[in-house]
């Protein structure tokens, strides 16, 4: 029994191997499904409890849980490394809950969710929401100066687009506009998942077409993912210019589900002003207005 009418409890699921931080506040009627974020680069689980402080404040009763891998400098790790060590916990979580969940990626951790979804088609996240996420790649001299602060921006290209810089994660969703040939030869991730490569995966668009909805939230005064518009499958083009996500062929060819969510009312955008990137995961306005009302 709970002596609290709201208690935050941590534990690990040992039973199952599962090193997700869950999040439980006591209630008795249980309504609300389970909530799994994955946190950003160079953070770990403890930098995003205000957004799960928040999700329970105002759901009592919902489980969250919040990945606890791959923190601080192991969050460089390859893109396809940790999209397979948390998936895996991720399916177990669904196996948990066969009523389905909902899925919070921040960050960086917004594309490994993503990859997660194409990599297990056969997962039950009901809605997933992409919080400042490069989903259309990463091509910003603050983001760049924040781990590699000697690079600069138009070299940068002959670092990520080799052997070596594609056992970094930023290597795998680095997204030059300027060099577009070395993008599609050497990146081995965000290529891939946005089924643009030769190997074309029906089961990564499964992965995402199944999705109740996909809600994608970004803002123009982020300050690191840059484009902005990356957060909304977003890009530059060779002249530096966006091209919005309707534009792009991995829209208009269906290449990995977002017409198909989209022409089925499933796919919501939400552009925020002033709201810097360390911020959208504490943000009340955002979460209260953003994210709590597809967390049902």
């Amino acid at each position: 029994m709970c002596q609290l009418n709201i208690m935050i409890v941590f534990y690990l699921i040992t039973l199952t191997g599962i090193t997700f931080t869950c999040y439980e506040v006591c209630s008795k009627h249980v309504k609300y499904k389970p909530v799994v974020i994955v946190h950003g680069i160079l953070t770990n689980y403890s930098t995003i409890t205000d957004l799960a402080d928040r999700i329970s404040e105002m759901h009592p009763g919902t489980k969250v849980y919040i990945t606890n891998q791959f923190g601080g400098f192991w969050s460089l790790e390859p893109m396809w490394h940790q999209v397979s060590k948390i998936g895996a916990e991720i399916m177990q979580i669904c196996a948990i809950h066969p009523e389905g969940i909902h899925l919070i990626g921040y960050s960086q951790g917004g594309l490994i969710a993503r990859g997660i979804l194409e990599k297990y088609p056969d997962h039950n996240v009901h809605n997933f929401i992409s919080l400042s996420s490069p989903q259309g790649g990463e091509y910003g001299v603050k983001f760049l100066h924040l781990f590699y602060p000697d690079v600069a921006l138009k070299e940068a290209y002959e670092l990520f687009y080799s052997h070596v810089g594609q056992l970094t994660s930023v290597g795998n969703y680095w997204n030059d506009p300027h060099h577009q040939d070395l993008y599609f030869k050497f990146n081995n991730f965000l290529p891939l998942i946005n089924n643009e490569a030769d190997d074309y995966q029906d089961e990564f668009k499964r992965g995402i077409a199944k999705l109740r909805n996909l809600v994608l939230i970004g803002g123009p005064d982020d300050g690191v993912i840059s484009p902005w518009q990356s957060s909304q499958f977003g890009c530059y083009d060779e002249n530096e210019d966006v091209i919005d996500m309707f534009d792009r062929d991995i829209y208009k060819q269906d290449l990995f589900g977002l017409k198909t969510l989209d022409e089925a009312g499933k796919l919501t955008r939400y552009m925020v002003a002033g709201v810097p990137h360390h911020k959208w995961h504490s943000n009340l306005s955002v979460i209260d207005h953003y994210i709590l009302p597809w967390l049902s």
